[in-house]
């Protein structure tokens, strides 16, 4: 079983964005039946059944094995990943794309949309990727946030000139810096 699959296709997700198929999903974090997963959701082993065959056709579920029940052979699943992730192309742009300034809400949205795509390119399957993922809260009173911004640049600038030849492994650097919004419970 994968960490992550990154589902690119539309015909995915349309599979995988039923809160039904979910459930079934869900259970088949652990190689089941569908006899099994029914009983624990308490459906028809045939409506599972059913569910689970979308799942397969759209590669999202695999059959890990069979075993024989009074003469009937009967499928093992287990989903392919423990989480799936879905491209933002999926839905893709509405409008015309403007240009952005660093600072803009739609500028952010375009990064992370980018970093999305880079990290689910990635050759999960190496031995070692050698990455390194930082979040953290910083308070900044309004009468500093341009010092701050403008720091925040320098140090970065400052490591781009240090480690920007061109010799040695590529390394893709994205900082996001947004204002946290209210703490949900």
């Amino acid at each position: 079983m994968r960490d992550v699959m990154y589902l690119e296709q539309i015909e995915q997700a349309e599979v995988l964005l039923k809160p039904q198929r979910v459930e079934v999903l869900r259970q088949l974090a652990e190689p089941r039946t569908c006899t099994e997963v029914a009983a624990r959701l308490e459906q028809t082993p045939q409506r599972v059944y059913y569910h689970v065959k979308q799942l397969v056709a759209a590669g999202l579920v695999e059959q890990v094995s069979s075993r024989k029940v009074r003469g009937i052979s009967e499928g093992i699943y287990q989903a392919a990943a423990r989480s799936y992730w879905l491209s933002p192309r999926l839905v893709g742009r509405v409008g015309v794309r403007r240009a952005r300034d660093e600072l803009s809400l739609g500028y952010l949205l375009d990064l992370m949309e980018e970093v999305q795509a880079d990290v689910a390119a990635l050759d999960r399957s190496a031995p070692e990727l050698p990455s390194i993922g930082v979040s953290g809260e910083i308070r900044v009173p309004a009468e500093r946030r341009q010092e701050f911004l403008h720091d925040l640049q320098s140090t970065l600038r400052d490591l781009f000139t240090r480690y920007g030849g061109a010799e040695g492994d590529a390394f893709k650097l994205a900082v996001a810096c947004y204002p946290k919004g209210d703490d949900r419970e």
